[in-house]
């Protein structure tokens, strides 16, 4: 079976650390959707690593990690990536596939990247230009480059045919490329040599020989399900389908073949970039919030909104993935906070209340409608079992669970791997 793993928020939900604790007890980690722009923290033996195209099951010796079509794969991120696993001694060569199905980002997709979000002003949607949207853009208008293609003795014709219409979109925005463009096309083949020591390969093929074997493989999402391109927070939302469903199109594996799905999210709510976000904090508490959760983006190092649970949403989320565990994240940071709120429905602008999130969330001024709770203002690092938990924070779990209708399978209390609370086995 594949089990799934993925944000229930708008990203930076604390994917990587899970990946890495349940990683163990899979045979195989694979990405299926998305690209750079997603980073994935590890911390574990004092140190700390951020991944964005490798899945994070790779410090992981015995695991083979796969690198799926649904990904969009930036070589030169790729590169420095393998550089910055050097220090561990990882035998990347033996345990890392990437899928030849995978698109590849040029240079002129970041390029186009800049100049799109430019053209849009203040209505920009607060991309990473990491060169994501353009690279998926080509992908669906079937003239992207694959990474099966830097095998072909025909690569440097395709570039070039698919680059000289880049320039002429560029030219069209008066965006400057020929003073970036050169140094960084260098860096690329460079980069793209590099990538050929790799094991490239038809990755459908191996996920579903994994299955056919019996061996437990775990699909990596990035980003968040209100991200996604069809059922996020549109326009403001990422380039590719970050819910369960991109994990059968992003690996090539059948709906039947989908076991658990385990939903993680912060005990909190955070977004990076433009977008709607109706619990979100734009004062003191919020401040307090980013600081004691160190709430800047992992790729980007830009300062994350933040805001109160926002149930509604995480419904939404739950329900559209299917869900069947949930994994709480960062509990540790609400220690600081005499009262703690739930965002539990939204009022209309008519004064009705409802539990949905409308379909014009970007133009609806929508008021939260909150619950409070008693915070437990005490650190949670000496607590491992959920017996031991103070009384206020158990009331807090409780009320999601009977909210949610799912249970709280693990509660993170910080950033090491080794804090974290198991509530019961989830396989």
């Amino acid at each position: 079976m594949v089990d799934v793993l993925l944000g229930l928020q708008w990203g930076d939900e604390g994917k990587g650390k899970i990946v890495d604790v349940l990683a163990p007890q899979y045979q195989v980690v694979a990405r299926f959707q998305g690209g750079p722009n997603a980073g994935h923290t590890l911390e574990f033996d004092g140190y700390k690593h951020v991944l964005h195209q490798i899945p994070s099951g790779i410090f992981r010796a015995d695991i083979k990690n796969i690198i799926g079509n649904g990904v969009v794969l930036d070589p030169i991120v790729f590169r420095k990536e393998i550089d910055g696993l050097g220090k561990y001694n990882l035998d990347l060569s033996r345990n890392l596939f990437i899928s030849k199905k995978a698109s590849i980002i040029l240079p002129t997709h970041r390029l186009l990247d800049a100049a799109y979000e430019q053209a849009k002003g203040e209505a920009k949607i607060g991309s990473t230009l990491r060169g994501i949207g353009p690279a998926y853009q080509d992908k669906v208008a079937r003239q992207g480059l694959r990474v099966g293609d830097i095998l072909s003795p025909n690569f440097q014709a395709k570039y070039r045919k698919l680059t000289e219409a880049h320039k002429t979109i560029l030219e069209h925005h008066q965006f400057d490329y020929q003073s970036t463009l050169p140094q960084a096309e260098e860096e690329f083949f460079a980069a793209v040599e590099f990538m050929k020591q790799f094991r490239l390969v038809e990755s459908e093929y191996e996920i579903n020989r994994a299955l056919d074997t019996q061996q437990k493989v775990l699909a990596e999402g990035a980003q968040g399900s209100l991200l996604d391109i069809d059922f996020g927070s549109y326009p403001f939302v990422t380039s590719s389908n970050t819910m369960t469903a991109g994990a059968c199109t992003g690996l090539g594996i059948a709906p039947r073949q989908i076991g658990e799905v385990f939903g993680i999210f912060k005990a909190y709510c955070t977004r990076v970039g433009s977008g709607p976000f109706p619990t979100e904090l734009s004062d003191e508490t919020g401040e307090r919030m980013r600081q004691e959760g160190r709430e800047f983006g992992a790729t980007t190092g830009r300062p994350r909104r933040c805001g109160w649970l926002d149930l509604p949403a995480l419904k939404y989320a739950i329900m559209i993935n299917g869900v069947t565990q949930l994994i709480m994240m960062k509990v540790d940071v609400l220690n600081i906070f005499d009262t703690i709120r739930i965002c539990t429905h939204y009022e209309l602008p008519d004064g009705t209340l409802t539990e949905q999130l409308p379909y014009d969330l970007c133009d609806t001024a929508v008021k939260p409608v909150y619950k409070e709770f008693k915070g437990w203002k005490t650190g949670l690092a000496d607590f491992h079992t959920y017996e031991e938990v103070p009384a206020e924070l158990a009331a807090y779990i409780d009320f999601l669970e009977e909210a949610l209708g799912l249970p709280i399978s693990f509660i993170s209390t910080g950033p090491d791997r080794e804090a974290i609370i198991h509530r019961e086995a989830v396989v």
